[in-house]
């Protein structure tokens, strides 16, 4: 009995020898540090969606191809497929045969052909901005999680650090506990802190790893990379924000920004597409010439010709209604994103200020020594210089301070990123 459950055991356990399967503590994801203008570099070369939007513009530049080329000629030939004479089909025995041969050319009148050019390349230049306003979103998201990363990992120091403290604290007492010196309720007091600490700790991560994996993506790294931002530039500038004008900021936004373009250049192609419309209405010409041999009043015949509609019914009511529709709709698309764009601007800007007057208004020289502070705190709390109370109030004082301050940092950093963006102009963070 025993070897057949040894054996039973060997079965279950033999794929995870023979294929080597992973556990959980052997998975230990690489770190990659990286700076900013890397991360930039990076998601240049490998975001998808950055590459996918090439391929539109390559495709918007093939419509303008298509707008350009003239129309081909049209060629005819036809025959007597029954000889009534011979009685016989398709008899090319002698010359008493007809054959008759037509070529044309359709021409385009009133400039429809210059008209659908010009609608062609508008679009293209509709998808170039479109392609740039993708950029600057992306690029935006890129930087914004880089300093998200950063700030949210110097908390998690904080927490490892104090962890690290807690549990040496924690041991010594459990010898404590044994020889009656310290209550069991104290001891206990002191675990809960440490617990806690330790599940704020996971779900801190687990941000950081939400965050982690969307900057991954930007830039297509490998999914078990783990990212640690390396920060280069300085973010003790006390009055970036108040030392540029709010009209300077705007002005810079109706000029660079890509979105504000684009609903420009739709009304600049829904005007193109108008005129089109409009052109289409007057017919077109058909130029011809022809031969016909033994098939009409005279043998070779030889004839010229010329051919067009009559804009009876049809002039093209509909589309020109249509495009007239879209080119006032657009106008007024182009007037609620002018009216988005200075809202925009304006709430990023005060937004912008109030966290750089709030974090002026903070001592951000809070550089103390922890590991030294900490060893003198404990040490007195085992002296008893300090109470149980003091000694877990430290913990969460410190704690909560360098959590406030990561944050106020992030958030005025943020509020820079976020006047860059809607600016369209890096001012900030260079």
């Amino acid at each position: 009995m025993k070897f057949i459950l040894k054996l039973s055991i060997l079965y279950f356990l033999f794929p995870a020898f023979l294929y080597g399967q992973p556990t959980a503590a052997s998975f230990k994801p690489d770190t990659l540090s990286i700076g900013l203008q890397d991360a930039e570099n990076q998601f240049l070369k490998n975001n998808l969606r950055v590459l996918s939007q090439k391929y539109s513009m390559d495709s918007a530049k093939a419509v303008v191809i298509s707008a350009w080329v003239y129309d081909n000629p049209q060629f005819n030939i036809g025959t007597g497929f029954y000889q009534p004479d011979t009685k016989k089909f398709f008899d090319f025995s002698n010359d008493n045969r007809e054959i008759a041969i037509q070529i044309s050319q359709l021409v385009k009148t009133a400039g429809k052909r210059n008209k659908a050019i010009k609608v062609a390349q508008a679009g293209v230049q509709i998808t170039e901005y479109e392609f740039y306003d993708l950029l600057r979103t992306l690029r935006y998201t890129l930087r914004n999680d880089f300093y998200n990363i950063y700030y949210l990992q110097q908390s998690a120091k904080v927490y490892s650090q104090e962890i690290e403290s807690l549990q040496k604290t924690s041991n010594a007492f459990e010898d404590q506990v044994k020889k009656g010196n310290i209550s069991q309720k104290e001891y206990l007091r002191i675990q809960s802190q440490l617990y806690t600490l330790q599940a704020e700790l996971i779900n801190l991560q687990g941000t950081i790893d939400d965050v982690n994996s969307e900057f991954k993506l930007l830039i297509r790294a490998k999914a078990s990379v783990y990212i640690k931002p390396v920060l280069t530039i300085t973010d003790d500038q006390k009055n970036a924000v108040a030392s540029i004008a709010y009209q300077t900021l705007l002005d810079s936004a109706y000029q660079n920004r890509y979105d504000l373009k684009i609903a420009k250049a739709v009304v600049a192609q829904n005007e193109q597409y108008l005129r089109l419309q409009k052109a289409i209405a007057i017919p077109d010409l058909t130029f011809s010439g022809g031969y016909d041999r033994l098939g009409s009043y005279v043998n070779n015949f030889n004839s010229l010709g010329v051919g067009f509609d009559i804009p009876i019914f049809n002039r093209n009511q509909g589309n020109v209604k249509q495009a007239n529709a879209m080119l006032e709709n657009s106008k007024l698309e182009l007037s609620g994103a002018q009216d988005e764009l200075e809202s925009q601007v304006a709430n990023c800007y005060a937004g912008a200020l109030r966290a750089e007057k709030l974090l002026n208004s903070i001592d951000i020289k809070f550089d103390t020594d922890f590991n030294k502070l900490i060893k003198e705190i404990a040490s007195n709390y085992e002296k008893r210089n300090i109470s149980l109370l003091e000694f877990i109030d430290f913990y969460d004082s410190y704690k909560q301070n360098v959590l406030q301050l990561n944050n106020l940092k992030y958030n005025r950093i943020s509020q820079l990123e976020q006047l860059n963006y809607t600016t369209g102009t890096k001012f900030f963070n260079k």
